[in-house]
């Protein structure tokens, strides 16, 4: 006995999963489809084949939008690390029983005990406040400009142009200095 292979129509047909009619029906379109190819140059639409590129062009554009987003998350994370360590290496050490320097942080009113000379660099923008874990930390105003170019939420406080300060016109306080001894 010599074993011949099936082809899958008759396979189909031999198990019982399509009918006769419907074998002969798929046929008929099968070799009127391939003619018009032949004899007209029409591509055969293949809508399985269209299918499987559209699903496969999205799945591409899926993948490229996942990927430029981890690229993003991992330059956070880069610069994150960067602001952490120009932090750590230039901070400046704070004075516990100094004096009481306020700042607004976040529309509230923060507190940062500095010494006097610190306290001065702060007002005249030598010295800036950089937001740092849970708290805060002093760091010059050299390395406040490096920070501020990766994260700009970071610093806090940078009084970069106190004695450019712009005046209103129609102030009526501008006249009266402000005394640099004035704490609040």
């Amino acid at each position: 006995m010599s074993k011949q292979k099936l082809s899958l129509q008759e396979q189909l047909l031999k198990s019982g999963l399509v009918s006769a009619a419907k074998a002969k029906t798929i046929k008929t379109d099968k070799r009127k489809q391939a003619e018009l190819q032949r004899n007209h140059n029409v591509a055969a639409i293949d809508e399985a084949k269209e299918l499987a590129q559209k699903a496969h062009a999205e799945q591409v554009q899926r993948d490229r939008e996942l990927n430029q987003l981890k690229q993003r998350q991992e330059e956070q994370k880069q610069v994150l690390a960067q602001v952490k360590q120009l932090i750590e290496q230039n901070k400046l050490g704070l004075d516990p029983d100094g004096l009481a320097y306020r700042f607004n942080d976040d529309n509230k009113i923060k507190t940062l005990y500095v010494s006097e000379s610190q306290r001065g660099q702060i007002i005249s923008g030598r010295l800036a406040i950089v937001k740092w874990e849970a708290g805060y930390e002093l760091v010059s105003a050299e390395v406040a400009e490096k920070i501020s170019l990766r994260d700009a939420a970071s610093v806090v406080l940078h009084n970069k142009d106190t004695a450019a300060a712009v005046v209103a016109p129609d102030d009526p306080y501008a006249k009266y200095q402000i005394p640099d001894d004035l704490l609040w």
